[in-house]
């Protein structure tokens, strides 16, 4: 298993330094991890000390909250790809997906979908910590009607993470046809592989090297 080529190398944090964030990509480099995911602001910066490796460029939008408008997020991707990114990961319109307006939810994936076009993946964070279980099937059904390449579990910045029953069920609504994304409080190997025994197809962490040292640790019996 190269774990590596599941792993969003993920920094987020608000008080994130430039230097914090080309050490992220060097370690992207360094341990072949899939992409990098950043705040829409340092794609630009990313994309440039990417060039020229296989590692993709993430770009959060409306993060972390998803209150953005539907048109601020249309343009936050449009400007993201401009800027360099390969794949965005859009935070849904929470309270309108509580407040049953499901018609509000598909225009706020679909704008993102359809802004992004051909030129980048969209993965749609529907913040699983939040939400009943009617309403992650409900937003699951909804972002891949609307389009979506993935459903992704977290922004890592609310209640709580990813869960393995939450992968269970997410992978079970979307089917084999889109991705699902694990994300929030991914920090070892073992529930890394556990998100992808369940059925996730990428992750988010801001531990990849940890993970991916503990798969090296694994392979030698220890």
């Amino acid at each position: 298993m190269n774990i590596g080529q599941y792993i969003d190398h993920t920094i987020l944090n608000a008080d994130a330094t430039q230097l914090d964030i080309e050490k992220i990509c060097n370690e992207a480099k360094e341990y072949r991890l899939y992409s990098v995911c950043v705040n829409s602001c340092n794609v630009a910066y990313v994309a440039e000390a990417l060039k020229g490796t296989e590692v993709k460029v993430t770009s959060v939008v409306g993060f972390p909250l998803g209150a953005s408008s539907i048109e601020a997020k249309a343009f936050e991707t449009k400007n993201a790809i401009e800027k360099g990114a390969n794949e965005i990961d859009m935070v849904i319109n929470i309270g309108a997906l509580k407040s049953g307006n499901e018609d509000y939810l598909f225009k706020d994936i679909r704008a993102v979908v359809e802004a992004a076009s051909d030129n980048a993946l969209v993965k749609v964070i529907i913040e699983t910590a939040l939400l009943s279980e009617e309403e992650k099937i409900t937003a699951c059904k909804i972002a891949k009607a609307a389009g979506a390449h993935y459903v992704k579990t977290s922004t890592g910045f609310s209640t709580g993470g990813a869960t393995v029953e939450d992968i269970k069920l997410m992978r079970k609504i979307v089917g084999p046809e889109i991705g699902v994304k694990a994300s929030g409080g991914i920090r070892d190997f073992q529930k890394a592989k556990a998100m992808i025994e369940a059925g996730a197809t990428r992750l988010g962490a801001s531990a990849s090297v940890s993970i991916v040292k503990g798969l090296e640790e694994d392979n030698n019996g220890y």
